[in-house]
């Protein structure tokens, strides 16, 4: 009697030419194969001519296992296959569980196969050339909760995704699911590749964007590959670039940059920073214009209270961006200097915004003189002449309450109609009050830092989201700086 042996053995995705010459001469040294059947008609040409080949159905994975164990122990050499790799939703991990249990002395080898999504990331070109995760859809074996959990990760952390049992005749919402939490992280044209019976003759390669993907298209026997923030289509390829050419092309923009007094490397810290803080928000599953302005404003602060105080009109951010792109001679006030110097002074010359502040306008210090008894704060004067010149502008506060007091009063007269008002002033004097004051005016878009926090700087990152909104759909923060 030989000695107690299981091969567990990936025979690849189907095709004969993806089958490893170590499992194809496995194959030929096996005493008995055990499988399900539908994967017997690929080693065929590999058995020896008394060779058994045992099947225990589908979900028969313990059965499968436990007679692969009774039959080594038998004497025999067992090789156990799976599709792909045995080792990546296969019988591997099964296999060397039940050997624990069991305490027997049969000896296992594992040996790599061809992965369902190697292959069909190589019918669909290179999707794969960063880092990626593999997600399987299937809930028999785990939680939906969890299957969740680990798609907003893969989404949000920008993995290239290999989706694994994307759908059956039970499971048909899920890969919905799976598309719908993808879009709150990634851009609709996001390359996605499809490929059904991989390396078979009915084989099917598909190559589409997320916002197109269509899940009624999919089967169980298909793999679906989404695509990173840096993957795109060439020649009817899905590319995913590792970064080869990113230190020429990183040259050559910084030379552009020298050139023009700008440089980049902000950028790309800025983009690295919204990632971090887009994967630690206790509730991701808020809409964009909600989420851009609250990235800026936790980036800015490095303060994760912003998810419960910062508070958004439905929709503010594009409304105002559209107003302000709109008008004829679009204009930002600032109740302080400081929150203006914040703005990025590039952003407002790309978009033709002028943004003022009236605090040491001469007419200002005139009025204030003027109406010593009433106690009339500069600020408060800088927002009265502000609305006489331009009452439709962007009202920006980020330090003084009088002057968003100022601003409403105004509006209730029919003397100002912003366009938006970031509501932001700091402190403990009537800050909780003016900002319950604006709140009221249903009519025009407002964020308000909630409560007694707020400042210049967050304020100005807070218009700045508003001048960036273009970039927001592909979490690209930082175009200006």
């Amino acid at each position: 009697m030989g000695k107690p042996k299981i091969t567990i053995a990936g025979i690849g995705p189907g095709s004969p030419e993806d089958i490893t010459p170590a499992v194809v001469e496995a194959i030929r040294e096996a005493d008995v194969v055990v499988g399900y059947k539908y994967y017997f008609q690929f080693i065929e040409p590999y058995l020896k001519a008394d060779c058994p080949c045992i099947d225990t159905g589908m979900r028969r994975e313990r059965d499968r296992a436990r007679q692969a164990f009774e039959l080594a122990m038998q004497g025999k050499h067992v090789v156990v296959i799976s599709s792909g790799d045995a080792g990546i939703y296969g019988m591997a991990p099964l296999i060397y569980e039940m050997a624990k249990e069991r305490e027997c002395e049969v000896e296992i080898v594992a040996l790599p196969g061809i992965s369902a999504f190697q292959k069909a990331a190589s019918l669909l070109g290179a999707p794969m050339g960063h880092d990626f995760c593999v997600i399987s859809l299937s809930d028999l074996m785990t939680p939906w909760t969890v299957i969740e959990r680990r798609i907003v990760a893969a989404a949000e952390a920008d993995f290239i995704t290999a989706v694994y049992n994307p759908k059956s005749q039970g499971r048909y919402w899920q890969l919905y699911r799976l598309k719908e939490l993808f879009l709150k992280s990634r851009s609709e044209m996001t390359p996605v590749g499809y490929v059904r019976q991989a390396g078979r003759e009915d084989q099917e390669i598909h190559v589409t964007t997320l916002k197109d993907f269509d899940p009624e298209q999919v089967d169980m026997f298909t793999v679906v590959i989404i695509g990173n923030s840096q993957s795109y289509v060439w020649n009817q390829k899905f590319i995913t670039p590792r970064g080869y050419y990113r230190e020429v092309e990183t040259a050559a923009k910084n030379q552009r940059s020298l050139a023009e007094g700008k440089s980049n490397k902000g950028q790309e810290i800025m983009m690295e920073s919204f990632r971090t803080i887009a994967s630690e928000l206790q509730k991701p599953d808020i809409p964009l214009w909600r989420k851009w302005p609250l990235l800026h404003a936790i980036h800015t602060t490095a303060d994760f209270s912003m998810e419960d105080i910062l508070y958004t009109d439905e929709e503010a951010v594009p409304h105002i961006y559209q107003a302000l792109t709109s008008m004829e001679k679009p204009c930002i006030i600032t109740d302080v200097t400081m929150a203006a110097s914040g703005i990025r002074k590039a952003a407002c010359e790309r978009l033709g915004i002028e943004v003022k502040c009236y605090l040491h306008d001469e007419r200002v210090a005139q009025m204030v003189h003027a109406e010593a008894k009433e106690g009339l704060t500069r600020t408060q004067a800088g927002i009265r002449v502000a609305a006489e010149e331009y009452p439709e502008a962007l009202y920006v506060f980020g330090n003084a309450p009088t002057a968003l007091m100022e601003l409403c009063d105004l509006m209730r007269r029919g003397k100002a109609r912003p366009a938006g008002i970031i509501a932001a002033p700091v402190g403990f004097v009537h800050v909780c009050e003016s900002k319950h004051m604006v709140k009221v005016f249903g009519d025009v878009p407002k964020i308000i830092v909630k409560g007694r926090k707020g400042g210049s700087n967050l304020a100005a990152t807070l218009v700045n989201s508003i001048l960036a909104w273009p970039d927001a759909e592909q979490l690209k923060p930082g175009r200006d700086v």
